[in-house]
């Protein structure tokens, strides 16, 4: 019996080695797959330096009531009230935007932004809800020039969307007045500065990017042409 006993557990012992073999040869002819390494930079630490290198500009002149918000892929989508309520804005007239003008009718000596007086190209800010005013701008730079330098040689126009890119360094619908590549002279509307509560919302350096700030703060800092430059 002892011995019968002895037999099987050395038939057992065989076959579990067998078997371990087995798994071990096995193991041994599938594929073997490095793992991925991580990337030192991904697009949401991409994302993170722009509102990093902006923040840092804001606190470096002083602006310290401002916020940066993340939205969704299809904000401009969605209408004014739905924005409006994602950024948590007071009204859907604190929602605005900054456009790069050119005036095309510059004197041939106009080529950059050197004079903010007469400069070739203006950044404008204005409310989603009002319609711009283009006259309204060239009778201002008139004025501001005291009327040495003809009318006709003041025509606001929309820049191109590449001009505004290589001027700016930000894409169409995430320009903003903010660490902009060239110092570009900003025209601010009037309706904008009276708005209350005093808080409204630009484009933040990336489509989907929002910057909200101060307006007091945002003069102090973009030191803006006010002007009534828009219609409701």
């Amino acid at each position: 019996m002892e011995k019968s006993l002895a037999e099987l557990e050395r038939i057992q012992t065989q076959i579990l080695e067998r078997v371990s073999k087995l798994e071990l040869a096995s193991s041994a002819s599938l594929p073997q797959h490095k793992s991925t390494p991580i990337p030192t930079s991904t697009q949401n630490d991409a994302i993170g330096a722009t509102e990093a290198r902006l923040s840092a500009i804001l606190r470096a002149n002083g602006v310290k009531d401002f916020a940066f918000k993340r939205v969704p892929a299809d904000y401009y989508d969605w209408s004014l009230d739905d924005r409006r309520d994602v950024l948590g804005a007071a009204s859907v007239h604190h929602l605005c935007k900054s456009i790069v003008l050119v005036n095309t009718q510059a004197q041939s000596s106009v080529v950059d932004c050197s004079d903010r007086n007469n400069s070739k190209y203006y950044v404008v800010v204005v409310q989603y809800t009002a319609r711009f005013n283009a006259e309204a701008v060239k009778n201002f730079l008139y004025s501001l020039n005291e009327g040495k330098i003809a009318k006709k040689k003041f025509n606001l126009r929309l820049a191109p969307e590449e001009t505004s890119v290589e001027l700016t360094g930000f894409e169409h619908n995430g320009v903003t007045c903010v660490g902009m590549k060239t110092d570009i002279p900003v025209i601010l509307d009037e309706a904008i500065q009276k708005l209350r509560p005093d808080f409204f919302w630009l484009g933040g350096g990336e489509i989907d990017l929002k910057l909200g700030i101060r307006n007091s703060e945002f003069i102090n800092f973009a030191k803006p042409f006010i002007v009534s430059c828009s219609s409701t």
